[in-house]
């Protein structure tokens, strides 16, 4: 980290202003020589100065710059950021100008990277800062918040020091100390309750976190049904647009078609899927193949059934297919005369529209709210994991206690048993970035915008 970096931290295009972001020991050097108006070596912290970037003896604009000194920064070095006028051309001039007079381009998420390194951050924080950039819902930005601030960072902190306090350094204590006879004598009865007392906690960590996956990538959600039953208007229906063509003709839709809402804050990615039924057709057949596919893979099925007709074989099969999973059984066009001979139970489950009238579309978002418990999640205070490797090193920490409860059970020496309980300490450890990883730094910091 001893080179100064240089990137545009705003979008590039037309715009009333764009920033470029300098940070590095010699970030007020570099700047101060293509700066017309005062020395900015001289200047005050945090302090803004109006002037004009040059290119030698040529104007390229008038700017606000505002010089921070470390190490009170976002990156805790010295920044220093130039406000120019939003436009390509100069905002694309002026980072040039940056980089011929000594800085390099900055690596995406590197201003963010420096400040976790220089400790004024931890990873579930860096991953709030890039959440945040990329939040869509009001939910997503509270999630996101909560990471930022350190919310979330502190269950997990907790976790370890009490792992430490309460478990290893009384080992520690026992296995270097065994003469003092005022030390309590820990044995494998006095760790277990702690053990599980722990394990309990990390469960509920792990289940709570089922929410903040669900509020991030949102819910993978499928609509099957045989052909005609009206998947194609249920889907243009709930996304208030015309997607996915809609004719009396069988076998019209024989590829994904995908969209998404919003229901209670939370994303439901829609697919509408070929529909199933018996075909000699090689194209159709695939999309069919797919169809089932899907219903592997989504967690929620949105099952269509036509009111006007009696449920067939197919009807049947898909039933079959469905038990276990989480799904709605939607009884579309009931403007039309019941044929459908359902059984009494399925059919109380079953939510009844008119997807051609618009109607009964409330009572299907609401029986999606009920699935995944919705109102609950809109209710928390969101303070949960999201990133994919933070929850896959707590559930190895996980692993790693339950080992240590196991080995007690089986009378294991302590000094053995410790090594576990270490182990799942250090794996806490790398959801926060007290020990880390370096190819797991790059592939978070990569992740984020340029300029950020």
């Amino acid at each position: 980290m001893e080179d100064t970096i240089a990137a545009i931290s705003t979008a590039l295009g037309i715009g009333a202003i764009s920033i470029v972001r300098v940070s590095g020991k010699e970030a007020i050097e570099i700047v101060n020589q293509i700066f017309k108006s005062k020395n900015l070596t001289n200047v005050p912290s945090h302090t803004i100065h109006y002037g004009k970037i040059m290119d030698k003896n040529k104007e390229i604009d008038e700017v606000l710059v505002s010089v921070m000194k470390a190490p009170n920064t976002y990156t805790s070095e010295d920044i220093v950021e130039i406000n120019c006028h939003g436009g390509i051309a100069t905002t694309n001039k002026i980072l040039e100008l940056v980089l011929e007079h000594g800085a390099r381009l900055a690596r995406p998420g590197e201003f963010t990277e420096r400040r976790f390194l220089n400790g004024k951050i931890d990873l579930i924080q860096a991953q709030g800062v890039k959440d945040l950039i990329a939040a869509t819902t009001d939910e997503k930005r509270a999630l996101a918040v909560n990471q930022l601030n350190g919310k979330v960072s502190s269950k997990i902190e907790q976790l370890r020091q009490e792992i430490l306090e309460q478990i290893i350094a009384n080992i520690e204590v026992n296995i270097d100390y065994p003469e003092y006879e005022d030390i309590k004598k820990l044995t494998n009865e006095d760790i277990f309750p702690k053990l599980i007392n722990i394990k309990n906690k990390m469960n509920h960590i792990l289940e709570e976190s089922k929410n903040g996956i669900m509020i991030q990538n949102g819910i993978k959600t499928s609509i099957i049904g045989r052909p005609n039953v009206g998947k194609s208007s249920l889907l243009n229906t709930l996304l208030g647009e015309n997607k996915a063509i809609v004719t009396d003709i069988e076998g019209t839709t024989r590829d994904i078609i995908e969209g998404e809402i919003i229901v209670s804050g939370i994303p439901f990615h829609i697919i509408d899927t070929a529909g199933i039924r018996k075909s000699d057709q090689l194209v159709e057949q695939i999309g069919i193949q797919k169809s089932f596919e899907l219903i592997e893979k989504s967690e929620l099925v949105l099952f269509v059934l036509n009111n006007n007709e009696e449920l067939t074989e197919e009807d049947q099969k898909i039933l079959e297919k469905l038990e276990g999973k989480n799904k709605i059984i939607i009884i579309n066009k009931t403007d039309l005369p019941n044929k459908l001979n359902l059984e009494k139970n399925l059919l109380q489950e079953s939510v009844m529209i008119s997807a051609l009238n618009e109607t009964g579309i409330d009572d299907l978002k609401n029986k999606m709210k009920q699935i995944f418990h919705l109102e609950q999640i809109q209710t928390e205070d969101p303070t949960y994991l999201t990133n994919a490797n933070s929850i896959s090193f707590l559930k190895n920490a996980m692993t790693d206690i339950e080992q240590a409860i196991d080995g007690i059970k089986n009378n294991m020496p302590i000094d053995m048993v410790e090594i576990d309980i270490k182990n799942a300490w250090d794996n806490l450890g790398l959801i926060i970035g007290k020990t880390y990883q370096d190819e797991l730094i790059n592939q978070l910091f990569s992740q984020f915008c340029l300029g950020k």
